[in-house]
């Protein structure tokens, strides 16, 4: 006899939520709430809803054409800001799942997290940083929460994607090597262990991937990575699969696996973290004295020994450098443009001015675009 048909409602979702989570996950149930009240959804949580906003909104669409680390016209098949922000919810769900964390608001905080990332990678960051410095400064979290509060504008009532605080909290927070933001409004605590655990995928993303796209690319050989402990714990960890290859088939197939490395330690490290840290609230851990989501003593200065060789050899290289330093004096450029003359910036824009002050508004038109956008700008403005 079939089953008859069912439908689960968001407060089904909930009730699960309650069940199964962990004390110390989050709870869409129990979000602080949206800036903005609006009925809640018969079918979706609070965190569903977020995540399908972020998938939707015209900055997530644009990170398609916004460079990772090599340029999005060197070839189709390296990674771009879009397809970074992919794995890492990939990764972040994995990570998630085995710990009894909330996917759901994991994986939006993950879609969610480069949004305010600038054309041409951090190099279009650094030289908005320069610009912005005497005008409030610039840094990609706390204008990834701008974006989600402010510009984006799809619902007549009010401005942004009226996010939940617990997904705005992890962006604003979201804390690497490479970044550093300072979120006053958020408090200074660690985020949600889900918030945390976007932060490590970010790093296991981009170590994995850039790696990966720098061996076909070619910038980096094969006999360079063969001595690097990392490398030589993957190659014991999974010796069986790799018994027939030759060094750089090897090298390749192990760049791959590091993701899966480097992923299980972090699940068992976290959880005796976890475990060890006694947290049995959200509010617990933002009142922890460190973050708990992290990779074990052992692993640790592998991947720092790993990233000081991708800072060297990849982000340093001549076919790369060159391009990011260009690809800044573009930003500068194309930033002084509209400065000189305003009526260059959209109607959109321009109407805000008062508001919130010229810089302010050309910085956020800049960092909204992708490459090509900005190229085509330049070309359309300076390269005269």
């Amino acid at each position: 006899m079939s089953r008859p048909a069912t439908t689960v409602t968001r407060e089904d979702y909930e009730r699960r939520e309650g069940e199964t989570l962990a004390p110390y996950a989050a709870r869409s149930a129990e979000t602080q709430g949206r800036v903005h009240p609006e009925p809640e959804h018969a079918y979706r949580t609070a965190y569903q809803r977020d995540r399908d906003r972020v998938v939707h909104s015209t900055a997530f669409r644009r990170l398609e054409y916004k460079t990772q680390v090599f340029l999005t016209h060197e070839g189709d098949h390296f990674r771009t800001r879009l397809t970074h922000t992919l794995e890492v919810a990939q990764i972040a769900r994995t990570l998630a799942r085995a710990l009894d964390l909330n996917e759901d608001l994991t994986e939006a905080a993950a879609l969610a997290h480069d949004l305010g990332h600038t054309p041409f990678g951090h190099s279009g960051e650094e030289a908005l940083q320069e610009l912005m410095k005497d005008h409030g400064g610039f840094e990609h979290n706390r204008h990834g929460v701008r974006i989600v509060d402010t510009l984006e504008h799809p619902y007549p009532g009010f401005r942004g994607l009226n996010l939940t605080y617990e997904v705005r909290e992890c962006i604003a927070k979201h804390a690497t090597g490479y970044d550093h933001p300072a979120p006053a409004e958020f408090g200074s605590g660690p985020p949600p262990l889900e918030g945390q655990i976007v932060e490590l995928a970010d790093s296991i993303a981009y170590d994995s991937h850039d790696l990966d796209d720098a061996l076909a690319m070619g910038i980096m050989e094969a006999e360079a990575l063969a001595d690097l402990d990392i490398f030589r714990q993957a190659a014991a960890d999974f010796a069986k699969s790799l018994a027939d290859l030759s060094l750089d088939q090897r090298i390749r197939r192990i760049a791959k696996l590091l993701i899966d490395l480097m992923v299980t330690d972090a699940i068992t490290t976290s959880a005796e973290a976890i475990r060890a840290a006694g947290v049995g609230s959200v509010e617990d851990v933002r009142r922890a004295d460190r973050r708990l989501i992290g990779l074990s003593a052992a692993l640790e200065p592998k991947v720092r020994e790993l990233e000081t060789l991708l800072l060297a050899q990849v982000y340093g290289h001549k076919r790369v450098a060159p391009k990011m330093t260009e690809a800044k004096r573009l930003v500068a450029r194309l930033f002084e443009a509209y400065r000189a003359d305003p009526t260059r910036l959209p109607p959109n824009y321009r109407r805000r001015v008062g508001e919130e002050g010229l810089e302010r508004i050309i910085c956020d038109y800049v960092a909204g675009m992708t490459d090509r956008f900005a190229q085509a700008e330049y070309r359309r403005l300076c390269d005269m």
